[in-house]
C-alpha cells in the first residue's frame, strides 16, 4: 500500500512539474517582441507574429500550443486561450499589437474582414 501511494504522489508530483513547464512554455512564445510600449510603437526588438504559421479556424486563427493555445477572432479582434479544451476570453488586440505584428492584413489575406 505504501509503495502505491509513493508511485501516485510521484506521478501527481511530476505531472504538476511537466504541466507547469508546457504553459510556461507556451506562455513564452505568445510575444517575443520588446519595446515600443508607447505610441508611435517605434524602436520594436523581436520576432513579429507569424500569422501565416497559424491554424485558420472559422472565426479565426490559433497558434497551438503544448497545453494552451492562442486564438485571435478575424473580425473582433479578441484574444481568447485556451487551456487543457477550456477557452477564456483574455482581451482585444491592444493598439501596438495592431500596429507590430499587422494582424489586419494577415487576416484580410487568410479572408476576414477585421472590424478592429
Amino acid at each position: 500500500m505504501r509503495i502505491l501511494l509513493r508511485s501516485f504522489s510521484f506521478i501527481g508530483f511530476l505531472t504538476v512539474i511537466l504541466l507547469g513547464v508546457a504553459l510556461y512554455l507556451d506562455i513564452k512564445e505568445m510575444d517575443k517582441t520588446e519595446g515600443g510600449y508607447q505610441p508611435p510603437y517605434t524602436g520594436v526588438t523581436g520576432e513579429t507574429l507569424d500569422w501565416d504559421a497559424m491554424d485558420l479556424t472559422a472565426s479565426g486563427l490559433v497558434r497551438r500550443g503544448h497545453v494552451l493555445n492562442f486564438l485571435v477572432n478575424g473580425t473582433t479582434g479578441m484574444i481568447s486561450l485556451e487551456f487543457l479544451g477550456f477557452e477564456f476570453e483574455a482581451r482585444k488586440l491592444s493598439q501596438r499589437a495592431i500596429i507590430v505584428h499587422k494582424p489586419r492584413a494577415a487576416f484580410i489575406r487568410r479572408g476576414f474582414k477585421p472590424e478592429f
